[in-house]
């Protein structure tokens, strides 16, 4: 089953990648890039969770050949960025910046690299634009969306008749809260 082309999804993907493109050119007045990345992760979701209910609904949704098809579509871009940045960083890192670059690149197979940047100091800060892998930090957040949120609506589908929106709608506002409140906690050890 083909979802249907829709030219509102690439107008957003469009918006997206421009104001991401815009932050990286350092103007100050331009300072929202992590909103572009907030966009795709919400036309990610938007276009995974029906194409998932979808399928469930017809009877056609298997967990591993959706895995697959996320396989086909990331890894041969990933396994390409990660090496030619190890083979460069062997050309131009001193050391300590190699054994972080593979520490990093360690992290992004295991798509783990948004916990490995956070819990590096300076995730913020300069530094933050020498470190070649930092970009994957949303590719990680996507794919562990991509390993627990199918299952999520299998389990839906399965225990409680298919009422995906309840549930939903339960599980954003128990995220909303828990992310108040980490923030809220994350804010007061940085700043008091």
């Amino acid at each position: 089953m083909t979802p249907t082309y829709r030219s509102d999804i690439d107008g957003l993907r469009a918006i997206a990648v421009l104001v991401v493109v815009i932050f990286h050119t350092g103007i100050q007045a331009f300072s929202g890039g992590y909103v572009g990345v907030d966009i795709f992760f919400v036309i990610s979701g938007y276009l995974i969770t029906s194409i998932i209910v979808r399928e469930i609904e017809a009877g056609e949704f298997s967990i591993a050949k959706f895995y697959e098809r996320r396989c086909r579509r990331i890894l041969p871009a990933l396994v390409v960025v990660v090496i030619f940045s190890l083979v460069i960083g062997l050309v131009v890192l001193h050391p300590k910046y190699l054994i972080e670059l593979g520490k990093s690149a360690i992290a992004t197979a295991l798509f783990s690299s948004n916990f490995y940047f956070y819990h590096e100091s300076g995730y913020f800060e300069a530094a933050s634009q020498l470190k070649p892998l930092l970009h994957t930090w949303s590719l990680a957040v996507e794919e562990q969306y991509y390993i627990f949120f199918p299952l999520l609506l299998m389990f839906i589908a399965k225990s409680y008749s298919r009422k995906y929106a309840v549930w939903l709608i339960i599980l954003t506002l128990i995220s909303l809260v828990i992310s108040i409140l980490g923030t809220s906690l994350i804010l007061r050890q940085h700043f008091i």
